[in-house]
């Protein structure tokens, strides 16, 4: 998803930050203690918005993702390429690189909010995915914030990327990903 441009309404980003999140056996994930979003990830489709207000505070985008495991993608960060007066005007005219270098940065920026949950982001033209014109190099690391998985390297962001929540700290200990994986 790394590269991948998100369209919403009026404005457009590239995505440059994300975080995977496991269904089953990874208690960083609110899945782990909560049923009812382990059922709403099961009975939806990969591509459905999984959108959540987190401490009551700030709307968390997600989005499904199924395969051999169910989960979800956590967006952690953008880069604004659209629409970018509407982004700062939701962010009280905040810099370029402070638009959206945060989940609930991001969210705001777009105007992303509870609406917005079950949305089919592979299909709608105004609200979702749209192929990137290039490729960023990608590098995976321990997700932000956590206390439980933290060993998981299931952070990943645009290499050197200067609109990134937080800096990959020890680029030895991360690994960047096959071209296959980009």
């Amino acid at each position: 998803m790394i590269g991948t441009i998100l369209w919403w309404n009026d404005c457009a980003a590239r995505v440059v930050e994300t975080e995977a999140y496991d269904v089953e056996g990874d208690e960083a994930s609110h899945t782990f203690f909560k049923p009812s979003s382990r059922r709403f990830v099961e009975a939806h489709p990969p591509g459905t918005a999984y959108v959540y207000l987190n401490y009551g505070v700030h709307w968390m985008l997600n989005v499904l993702v199924k395969g051999k495991r169910q989960g979800f993608v956590l967006f952690r960060a953008i880069e604004p390429l659209g629409g970018i007066a509407e982004m700062q005007k939701r962010r009280g005219g905040r810099a370029l690189a402070q638009l959206g270098s945060g989940p609930g940065k991001l969210t705001r920026a777009l105007g992303i909010n509870g609406n917005d949950h079950t949305l089919d982001l592979c299909t709608d033209p105004e609200r979702g995915f749209h192929q990137a014109p290039e490729r960023l190099e990608v590098v995976a690391d321990p997700r932000i914030g956590i206390t439980r998985s933290m060993d998981f390297p299931w952070r990943f962001s645009a290499v050197d990327h200067p609109h990134v929540s937080v800096r990959v700290k020890n680029k030895g200990q991360a690994g960047l990903l096959p071209p296959g994986l980009k």
